[in-house]
């Protein structure tokens, strides 16, 4: 892989992991613009470690209390905010686990091709500008209730469809369900945690399999470029959340879904 192609990639993956905007559909896109061969399973494992590693950082204070709290919970401890979050991240891990097993087949094969990728995105654009809309936005993520963990969780099945964004649902359902842009935003990226997690030991598996020699260089710079991007990229997002809407996200997502449609017809 050259060079220019890695540091591209890389930084698609570091702003699309966490952007609404979809990811699948910038990896598919990019390739095609600028006739670049596929990056392969090694690059992607690369690419997610570092947006996992971002995202520990940038929440590792609550990620420690999430942790801690969870922990005396099952001591018998008393319920905390925290403790609340350790337990609804888990139950939302779970449902998108579950679907993703039973799913797998028709996601890596049917649904993994620039026309529904495209439709994926344009649709699940309008919804996310719709929710951002009409939603109350009114409740601080400290009120989430068992009801909004089953629909956010359940929101995020949705992301193994191509197009989706992972972001871009759980953002979408969670204004759905009243909460403020910035604490559907962070609830996001704290799920975010074990299905990337999960997702680069899978990639890892399959990637362990394979006897394909190894571009170690190009790994580690895919890492450190995905990690510093999604960092930046999660920090001004939220920034972002606190003063103005969801909209440029919207018919940023029109366009692209557009311009998909037109490249792969």
């Amino acid at each position: 892989m050259a060079w220019t192609q890695a540091l591209w990639l890389s930084v698609i993956q570091g702003l699309t992991e966490f952007l609404p905007i979809s990811s699948s559909g910038h990896l598919a896109l990019a390739p095609a613009l600028f006739n670049w061969p596929d990056q392969g399973l090694a690059f992607d494992v690369a690419a997610h470690v570092g947006s996992l590693i971002a995202v520990l950082i940038y929440f590792h204070k609550d990620i420690i209390l999430i942790i801690g709290d969870w922990l005396r919970s099952l001591a018998g401890g008393p319920v905390t905010i925290y403790s609340k979050l350790a337990w609804s991240i888990a139950l939302a891990t779970a449902l998108v686990g579950g679907a993703g097993i039973l799913l797998e087949d028709m996601v890596s094969t049917a649904l993994r091709n620039p026309l529904p990728i495209a439709g994926a995105t344009i649709v699940f654009g309008i919804i996310l500008g719709a929710t951002d809309k009409f939603g109350a936005k009114r409740r601080r993520i400290e009120s989430i209730s068992w009801k909004d963990v089953l629909v956010i969780g359940g929101a995020q099945v949705l992301a193994l469809i191509p197009g989706t964004s992972r972001s871009g649902i759980t953002i979408s359902a969670g204004l759905m369900m009243g909460l403020t842009r910035e604490a559907a935003a962070r609830f996001s990226f704290l799920l975010a945690i074990p299905v990337i997690a999960l997702a680069g030991i899978w990639l890892g598996t399959g990637l362990a399999e394979q006897a394909q020699p190894v571009q170690w260089s190009i790994l580690f710079f895919a890492t450190a470029v995905s990690a510093m991007v999604a960092l930046l990229c999660i920090h001004y997002f939220l920034r972002y959340l606190q003063h103005f809407s969801l909209l440029p996200f919207m018919i940023y997502r029109l366009i692209l879904g557009v311009i998909l449609l037109v490249v792969f017809l």
